[in-house]
């Protein structure tokens, strides 16, 4: 018999480390989490924010992050699951609806802040960077991926955009956008590949390529799109106008309808109803001493008895 090398023995066990309960999870890269929030000591407790964006199989998730000593402070948090109220019903994990939270996120934070940055309002697929004007700089934040991919085209890449066009600082390079192409040791951008999928035209394109070839598919695959109208044609309409109503009014309030994640009511609430959830007025210390005399009396004392 051979000779068989024990790896795993009581040395070997009494060294072995766990990894931390949230990269056990591969919810959080403490490797990069490290250098995204350490912050120069000359700088005190100055904020150092972060633009978090996270796609799951139903929303895109952008948010402004700051780091505290035990937790996260959340500045603002734009949703994918918001955009039907800006003009995009369906289609809500694509690269332009990435696009569209980030720009919405971008319009957020500068309407908090009351900063006068307009970002990139001719959308032309080439590279942005917001750059500083009069005393107030725009609102810089670094992108945090958590541990998704970095590959070519990945959406959160789109809404890295989107915020970048919405008035935001986030350093980067146009390395990984779409259409992006490297010859040698240089990369070059695509900015018309980029544009297309901004408005969603690679979308289309696919729209009328199954449309021609396999109906029956087509109007399965996006019986969504159909019902709510949306066809090959006025997509790219239907993003741009969303565009201009984010701008116009970022924080635009839930219908009537809405109710929270993906949620529909049948019918709107009533005043009625709505006062019934709301937090009751505040009362005065002399009301408040006039409702226990008064509950005081019901039971048959009186406020010396009690």
């Amino acid at each position: 018999m051979g000779f068989v090398k024990v790896v795993k023995n009581k040395a070997y066990f009494k060294r072995y480390q766990t990894k931390l309960r949230r990269r056990r999870q591969c919810k959080t890269d403490y490797y990069a989490r490290q250098r995204l929030i350490t912050q120069d000591k000359n700088k005190y407790k100055t904020p150092k924010y972060r633009l978090v964006v996270r796609i799951t199989n139903k929303d895109v998730i952008c948010q402004i992050f700051s780091a505290d000593l035990t937790h996260d402070k959340c500045l603002a948090v734009a949703y994918a699951h918001e955009l039907p109220r800006f003009g995009i019903p369906v289609g809500l994990t694509n690269y332009a609806a990435a696009y569209a939270t980030g720009l919405l996120l971008a319009r957020r934070v500068n309407a908090k802040f009351g900063l006068e940055y307009e970002g990139n309002t001719e959308i032309d697929g080439a590279d942005y960077n917001v750059e500083a004007e009069g005393e107030r700089k725009p609102f810089k934040a670094l992108l945090d991926i958590g541990l998704h991919r970095t590959t070519t085209g990945a959406r959160i890449f789109g809404a890295l955009k989107g915020a970048t066009d919405g008035g935001l600082d986030v350093p980067h390079n146009d390395r990984r956008f779409p259409g992006t192409k490297k010859t040698g040791e240089n990369y070059e951008a695509d900015p018309e590949v980029h544009r297309k999928y901004i408005f969603g035209l690679h979308v289309g394109a696919y729209m009328a390529k199954l449309k021609e070839e396999d109906e029956e598919r087509y109007k399965s695959q996006f019986s969504r799109f159909i019902k709510n109208g949306i066809t090959a044609d006025n997509i790219e309409k239907m993003y741009q106008n969303a565009h201009k109503a984010i701008r116009a009014d970022p924080n635009k309030k839930r219908g009537d309808l809405e109710l929270g994640y993906f949620g529909k009511r049948k019918a709107a609430k009533s005043d009625k109803e709505f006062k019934k959830h709301t937090q009751r007025a505040k009362i005065s210390v002399q009301q408040r001493k006039a409702r226990i005399v008064q509950k005081l009396k019901a039971m048959g004392l009186t406020p010396q008895q009690a």
